[in-house]
């Protein structure tokens, strides 16, 4: 079983930048992708980047493209997202995710990011 724990979020102004950090732990010797989805009030969780485990290729969502930028630590199977240049719209709660090469998924508990105007 793997367990993810993230770290990070908080309150910010507009324009403004956060770091988020998620380490794995347990069973994560397995990394498929991981990355992060986020989910606004009265919204559906979507998907926002990840990042391959074996060859870092990222993939991003078109809103964040340019300001956030996902890399990973191989060493600590951790996985951090810099978002930078940060809009109202990025409000939400950001969810970890590890994709197994198993095809399992896992999730962490999810972290409170606001922007304010």
């Amino acid at each position: 079983q793997v367990q993810l724990v993230e770290s990070g979020g908080g309150l910010v102004q507009v324009g403004g930048s956060l770091r988020l950090s998620c380490a794995a732990s347990g069973r994560a010797n397995s990394i498929y992708t991981m990355g992060w989805f986020r989910q606004a009030p009265g919204k559906e969780r979507e998907f926002v980047a990840r990042i391959y485990w074996s060859d870092a290729m990222t993939d991003y969502v078109d809103s964040v493209k340019g300001r956030f930028t996902i890399s990973r630590d191989n060493a600590k199977n951790t996985v951090y997202l810099q978002m930078n240049s940060l809009k109202p719209e990025d409000t939400a709660v950001y969810y970890c995710f590890l994709h197994s090469q198993t095809r399992v998924d896992s999730w962490g508990q999810g972290t409170q990011v606001t922007v304010s105007s």
